[in-house]
């Protein structure tokens, strides 16, 4: 059994990024996206038309100035690498931490695994909070090929919350 993440959030957070579960680079890591393949970063970076932080406080800080959280649909499952199609035995995430202390508006799903899941294990705790549905934005993983830098980041545009 694998463990992911604590939540990265605060009482001004207002949208809630869900990755499916941490990729094994993360895990040992202990921080997100840490694979430098990944777009996650790069792509907040475009889309806030800011510098990538260098550090994990950096990034923590970056995030919350954005009024982000991120978090993962799965806290914890039996995995093997890094792949989501590897994931077995899934124990999904209680989101209530962030929803009972953080003004959360939205959620968005990174890629198709953590908006399935989503779907199917945490729509009513998603609904209850926000009255509003999932929305699943293209992966940032370097698995998802469809979609160079450019193409991401204007998807990703609608996490925005000051425009």
């Amino acid at each position: 059994m694998q463990y992911g993440l604590d939540p990265i959030f605060d009482e001004n957070s207002k949208v809630l990024i869900l990755g499916s579960f941490p990729s094994e680079i993360s895990r040992k890591a202990g921080f997100y996206y840490v694979n430098k393949r990944n777009r996650f970063w790069n792509v907040l970076a475009k889309v806030f038309n800011t510098e990538i932080p260098e550090t994990n406080e950096g990034k923590v800080k970056f995030l919350l100035e954005h009024n982000n959280a991120i978090y993962d649909a799965i806290c914890s499952c039996d995995i093997k690498g890094s792949l989501d199609k590897n994931i077995k035995n899934a124990v999904p995430s209680d989101l209530s931490p962030i929803f009972n202390k953080a003004k959360i508006e939205q959620v968005f799903a990174n890629g198709t695994k953590a908006y399935d899941d989503c779907e199917t294990c945490l729509k009513a705790q998603i609904l209850k909070a926000t009255n509003k549905d999932i929305i699943k934005l293209p992966s940032t993983s370097p698995a998802n090929t469809r979609f160079n830098l450019e193409t991401l980041a204007k998807s990703w545009e609608v996490i925005r919350t000051d425009i």
